[in-house]
C-alpha cells in the first residue's frame, strides 16, 4: 500500500528554474519541479549535495564517515524513487522583475590583490605610502573592484581575471506572485514520508521557493495519507489562497508523475541524478495533466490550522 505526504508551497515570491542559469534571463516555470522539490526535502533531512560523487585525492576516512554518507545515499536514493505530482491551487500570477549587476569602479580588497598580480603591482605603491590602520580603500581609475572569471594564468600558473572592467549587465528574472501549489511525494514506506514531514517543519539547512529570495510561508508539511496521488488530490480541498479564501467548485490543474505507457504521458526532464553545485544532473521522468475533481465531502482546509 502506498501514501502521499502532502506539502503546502506558499509564499509572496516563487520561482522554479528549469532551463536557464545564471544567465541574463532566469525563467520561472509555472509549477514547482520534482528536482526543486527533491532538493528541499534533501536540504530539511541535512543532506550534502556532493553524496555519491567521487572525491580526487580525498583522504582516507573514518568507518563513521562512510557509514554515514551511505545513510544519506540511502535517503537522496528513497526520495528520487518516489512520484511526483503537483496540484495548482492557486496558479500565481507572473512577474518580471529588473536587475542591474555589476558597473562603477569599488575599492580595492585584500582578495582582489591576491587573485591578480597585475593589480598588487599597480597598487603596490600606494600601499607602501599609505597610512592608516585601514585597509581596502584604494583604487585604481577604471578597474573593476571585484575581480570575474578568475582562472590560472597560461605562463605562470598564477591565479589572474580575465576581465578587469565591464559595463553593467541587465537582467531579467521572472517569478510567481501570490501562487499556492500542494504538492504530493508517492512512496510505500510511511515512515519514511513522516521523516520527510519532520524534517520539513524542523530543517536542518534553510528552506527557499525555487531562490534563496523567496522563502516559504507558514506551514509546509501538511500530513501523510494512505492511497495515491490521485485519491490524495481529490479528496483534499483547495488550499487557501493570500486572501485565505478557495473556490471548492474550481476544478484545479495537477500534474502527476506516472508510468512511461501511460496514455497521454509526457516525458519531463527533472528527475534529479547529482544535486552537486557544480555539476548538476537529471533524467527523464514521465507526467500527465489533469483536471481534479475535488469531492464534495473532500477535507476543508483550515486556514489557522495551515497558515503559522
Amino acid at each position: 500500500m502506498t501514501h502521499v505526504l502532502l506539502v503546502r508551497l506558499a509564499g509572496p515570491m516563487q520561482s522554479w528554474g528549469t532551463a536557464s542559469r545564471f544567465a541574463a534571463r532566469r525563467d520561472s516555470h509555472t509549477r514547482p519541479t520534482k528536482s526543486a522539490m527533491i532538493g528541499m526535502c534533501a536540504a530539511a533531512l541535512g543532506l550534502s549535495r556532493s553524496i555519491g560523487l567521487v572525491k580526487p585525492q580525498e583522504p582516507e576516512r573514518s568507518a563513521q564517515a562512510d557509514a554515514e554518507e551511505r545513510q544519506q545515499l540511502t535517503l537522496l536514493g528513497e526520495l528520487a524513487r518516489t512520484l511526483f505530482g503537483v496540484r495548482a491551487d492557486h496558479p500565481g500570477v507572473p512577474v518580471r522583475d529588473y536587475h542591474t549587476v555589476g558597473a562603477g569602479t569599488y575599492p580595492l580588497r585584500p582578495r582582489d590583490l591576491i587573485t591578480d598580480h597585475r593589480r598588487a603591482a599597480a597598487v603596490s605603491a600606494g600601499l607602501d605610502t599609505a597610512t592608516g590602520d585601514g585597509f581596502g580603500h584604494h583604487t585604481l581609475p577604471g578597474w573593476y573592484g571585484a575581480p570575474k572569471k578568475i582562472a590560472a594564468d597560461p605562463l605562470s600558473g598564477v591565479l589572474v581575471s580575465g576581465e578587469l572592467a565591464r559595463t553593467a549587465l541587465i537582467t531579467e528574472r521572472w517569478y510567481l506572485a501570490d501562487a499556492t501549489f500542494m504538492v504530493g511525494l508517492e512512496h510505500d514506506d510511511e515512515e519514511f514520508l513522516n521523516t520527510v514531514a519532520r524534517a520539513l517543519e524542523h530543517p536542518r539547512r534553510l528552506l527557499w521557493l525555487g531562490r534563496k529570495s523567496c522563502p516559504p510561508s507558514g506551514t509546509l508539511a501538511l500530513k501523510v495519507v494512505p492511497g495515491d496521488l490521485d485519491t490524495a488530490f481529490r479528496t483534499h480541498g483547495l488550499l487557501p489562497g493570500p486572501d485565505g479564501a478557495a473556490d471548492p467548485a474550481r476544478r484545479p490543474w495537477a500534474w502527476l508523475q506516472v508510468a512511461p505507457s501511460e496514455r497521454g504521458a509526457a516525458p519531463v526532464h527533472d528527475q534529479p541524478v547529482s544535486f552537486d553545485s557544480l555539476r548538476p544532473e537529471h533524467t527523464t521522468r514521465w507526467e500527465v495533466r489533469r483536471r481534479v475533481a475535488i469531492a464534495p465531502d473532500a477535507l476543508v482546509w483550515n486556514p489557522k490550522e495551515i497558515i503559522s
